[in-house]
């Protein structure tokens, strides 16, 4: 029997994510092709077609979602535009793998996966850390009963993205601190707690007006467990990425969560001492197309789909409208 024919992807801009995120592990994915890619500037994308070792650079977006050879889009393209083109890949029959957060706000999250249903394809929020190891460990150590009933949980990712102009601080484009590296501490509460949280309170510092550079919240779940966060983009804490467990009999703490690929500690502390465990394994980018590539020749279900996104970005317009500010994409 001859090898299935390669799932051929197609790029929507040419982002600087773009080549960690999916063109070096298209590399190390038997099965993957990068095809194509598009750009609002044609040059743009030349060069990066050239760079990388793409083949077929497409005039528009609009062109690119009409070659019959692409079967999936990656849309790294800002966040006010993730629902637009998804919408629009979907409608022509291309599986979506769309960056986080899947959209500027929870009812076009919704509209996208009801397009997504119609259209019988797949779409996918690249939370790529769940693709990795770490996060299944994570899981398995709460669920063991390691660190007894959870009684609180935090998640913190703080970076230094001081670039004034940037995508992630304009308003008209769903920029914002909590959109940005908020979704992905969000993300990872819910992950750990295997629940949706309500928002009890929440703090933002502002870049401009809307704008959160920094942004705090805390949360309460249903069984009473509590959980915290913090994100920013300029802060006083210049690079913070990490998450806690607290239970009645012992405490979970990892650093670096997000990317462990790069590196990672995570410590168990408990009656008995505690110890540290590395989790070896490839880029978190790696197995998560490794795993969109299993859903849509085999079927596979994959954690961070529209049903999770559409929670996800629920919990992200309530830290907005708590801390009194509007979601994004709303006016």
């Amino acid at each position: 029997m001859s090898d299935p024919a390669p799932l051929r992807i197609g790029i929507l801009g040419a982002a600087r994510i773009a080549p960690m995120a999916l063109v070096r592990p298209a590399r190390a994915v038997p099965g993957v092709t990068l095809l194509a890619v598009a750009a609002r500037d044609p040059e743009k994308a030349r060069a990066f077609a050239r760079k990388h070792g793409i083949p077929r650079v497409h005039p528009s977006y609009d062109a690119l979602l009409c070659d019959p050879e692409i079967d999936a889009v990656y849309n790294p393209l800002p966040n006010s535009l993730h629902c637009e083109w998804s919408i629009r890949a979907l409608r022509a029959g291309k599986h979506v793998l769309c960056e986080k957060p899947m959209a500027a706000n929870a009812a076009e999250a919704e509209r996208m996966a009801q397009a997504a249903a119609d259209a019988g394809r797949l779409l996918v929020e690249a939370f790529h850390y769940r693709y990795h190891p770490l996060a299944a460990r994570l899981r398995e150590l709460i669920e063991s009963g390691a660190l007894g009933r959870v009684q609180h949980l935090e998640a913190h990712m703080c970076v230094p993205f001081a670039i004034p102009g940037d995508i992630r601080y304009r308003l008209e484009l769903a920029g914002g601190a909590n959109m940005d590296v908020g979704c992905y501490v969000i993300n990872l509460l819910r992950f750990l707690a295997a629940a949706e949280p309500e928002v009890t309170r929440a703090e933002a510092r502002l870049s401009s007006p809307q704008v959160d550079r920094y942004m705090a919240a805390e949360f309460r779940f249903a069984d009473g467990r509590t959980a915290r966060m913090t994100c920013a983009l300029f802060s006083a804490s210049l690079l913070r990425m990490s998450a806690r467990v607290q239970g009645e009999r012992g405490e979970l703490r990892v650093f670096n969560p997000i990317a462990p690929h790069f590196f990672h500690r995570l410590k168990v502390i408990g009656p008995e001492g505690s110890r540290v465990e590395r989790i070896r394994g490839d880029s978190t980018y790696t197995y998560q197309l490794r795993a969109f590539l299993r859903a849509v020749r085999e079927g596979k279900p994959m954690p961070t789909d529209a049903t999770d996104a559409i929670a996800n970005m629920r919990v992200i317009d309530a830290v907005y409208e708590k801390a009194g500010l509007r979601p994004r994409g709303l006016r």
